[in-house]
């Protein structure tokens, strides 16, 4: 048990962890130094290597999540804060999928046609849904936090 929470709590730390600082501190620096080519160029290569991390992270969370609540005997034996987490959890799947299959492939596809502010669109509304999916990921954390303590 102890080392399904290590997984679940190091998977959560990489992708939470990842969109708190592309969100509040990678966004800002980029949109302070680089001209929108070069950030949208450098976004385009960031969602490519951290989204690799994510899908670790998705399926390394549902792995040990499933493995927690099978040693609790299943979901009609574990408290409402499980439930709770676990549709956070698959909104925010649900969410990372359509920003991956529709919204980052478009902005790979615009980048490399140079097509910049196609690209920008796709960015701006990559980034709500980012700020969307930190927000439900936040509110997970303390959903888990509170409802272990309680």
């Amino acid at each position: 048990m102890q080392f399904l929470k290590l997984f679940h709590l190091l998977s959560v730390l990489v992708w939470v962890g990842g969109m708190f600082f592309a969100y509040v501190v990678l966004r800002p620096a980029a949109v302070d130094t680089l001209e929108p080519p070069h950030r949208l160029k450098l976004w385009d290569d960031v969602f490519r290597r951290f989204f690799k991390w994510v899908w670790a992270s998705i399926a390394l969370l549902l792995a040990s999540g499933i493995g927690m609540i099978s040693l609790f005997g299943g979901m009609a034996h574990v408290g409402l804060y499980v439930h709770i987490m676990l549709m956070l959890g698959i909104a925010m799947i649900a969410i990372y999928g359509h920003v991956y299959f529709a919204l980052y492939r478009k902005l790979n596809r615009f980048v490399g046609a140079q097509s910049w502010k196609e690209a920008g669109e796709m960015l701006g509304k990559i980034r709500r849904l980012v700020g969307l999916n930190l927000t439900l990921g936040i509110l997970t954390v303390c959903v888990a936090v509170i409802g272990m303590v309680l």
